[in-house]
């Protein structure tokens, strides 16, 4: 692996430590934690699990998920995965129709989405598993796009700007005269539903004239085959690509911010860096597969599978929190069904 994935795996872990020690954990130490399971005692445990794990969901989670399942199997050949794309909001109507054991999802599940696992006696635990940040890209071809300020996102994306601000000059009159092509994630996104609240200030709220899609490998495509694109997904997906895209810095009052895994961990890049979960059925949760599959997802020990797809690992009091809620069967939400919910930090999950 090239220096920079080690430099930055050693900066990301002096920070979650760093995270971890200077928070206030009052809150958290009110509650006796069982040790989070590490990866050694995930394997030794499982040995001998079989079955077939369902997951299904968010497209920002799947990158995560896809290397957690692939480290899992090296010591578990007999479980078997299927791995599913459907957008978080698409992920949650198989959940709660009970056709999925676990759902990733890029925002906390919403009042409706409770309502349908309710009505399917679904029960659900929800877990937070990283930090990520939404990316803002351009085409490489463009030499002008280097910074925007939240206001001027909020213009090209506002429903006002449906069929009005078609061209980049009109989002800032220094720019040229260019067709301006937008591509975003479709309305099951958790990705799209957070974007629009951070962004335009309403969930959901958003001109239709773009170009949507749910797999952000399409959206990467496009932007990087069109000199006048703009488009936005999550953070892993720029990495992966970034030889293919330019990356937009954001101003959002104190001055041009790209996301990157130190101001994603620090709060600096926002309001677009937000928590991403996974949420687990109770009842799948007592087959031993999902059982031993989930506290290895779990585990503070596998951190370096969430640096290497480019999300920002949880502090460990964190994921010994979600541990013990695991390990203690806690259904429910600690959102109260908000949905998108901008400004979520790590003492909230």
């Amino acid at each position: 692996m090239s220096s920079q994935f080690w430099r930055l795996a050693s900066f990301l872990s002096l920070a979650v430590l760093g995270l971890a020690a200077c928070r206030n954990q009052t809150a958290d130490t009110a509650v006796s934690f069982p040790q989070a399971v590490t990866q050694a005692e995930a394997v030794s445990t499982a040995e001998s699990v079989s079955g077939t794990v369902k997951i299904d969901g968010s497209s920002t989670v799947h990158p995560i998920s896809k290397a957690m399942t692939e480290a899992f199997q090296k010591s578990n050949p007999d479980v078997k995965f299927t791995l599913g794309v459907s957008g978080t909001g698409g992920g949650f109507k198989k959940f709660c129709a009970n056709e999925t054991d676990i759902t990733g999802a890029s925002r906390p599940i919403n009042a409706e989405e409770m309502e349908l696992c309710k009505q399917s006696n679904v029960e659900f635990i929800e877990l937070p598993i990283a930090f990520d940040g939404l990316a803002v890209v351009v085409n490489n071809q463009n030499t002008f796009a280097s910074c925007l300020k939240l206001s001027e996102l909020r213009k090209i994306w506002e429903p006002a700007a449906q069929g009005q601000v078609t061209n980049w000059n009109q989002v800032r009159s220094d720019f040229p005269d260019q067709l301006l092509s937008l591509y975003g994630p479709d309305r099951d996104s958790g990705t799209y539903d957070y974007f629009t609240l951070a962004v335009v200030g309403e969930e959901g709220k958003s001109r239709t004239d773009f170009a949507p899609s749910k797999l952000d490998t399409a959206l990467v495509e496009k932007v990087s085959t069109n000199p006048n694109g703009l488009g936005y997904f999550g953070y892993a997906y720029y990495l992966a690509n970034q030889d293919k895209l330019k990356l937009v810095a954001v101003d959002s009052g104190s001055g041009c911010v790209q996301p990157s895994p130190q101001t994603i961990a620090d709060s600096r890049y926002q309001p677009l860096a937000r928590p991403v979960f996974i949420y687990v059925n109770k009842s799948a949760a007592e087959r031993p597969e999902v059982q031993a599959f989930t506290n290895f997802y779990l585990s503070p020990d596998n951190a370096n599978l969430v640096i290497q797809v480019g999300d920002v690992p949880l502090p460990n009091i964190t994921l010994r929190a979600a541990s013990s809620r695991f390990a203690r069967g806690q259904t429910g939400t600690k959102f109260a069904g908000s949905g998108a919910e901008v400004g979520i930090g790590k003492e909230a999950l």
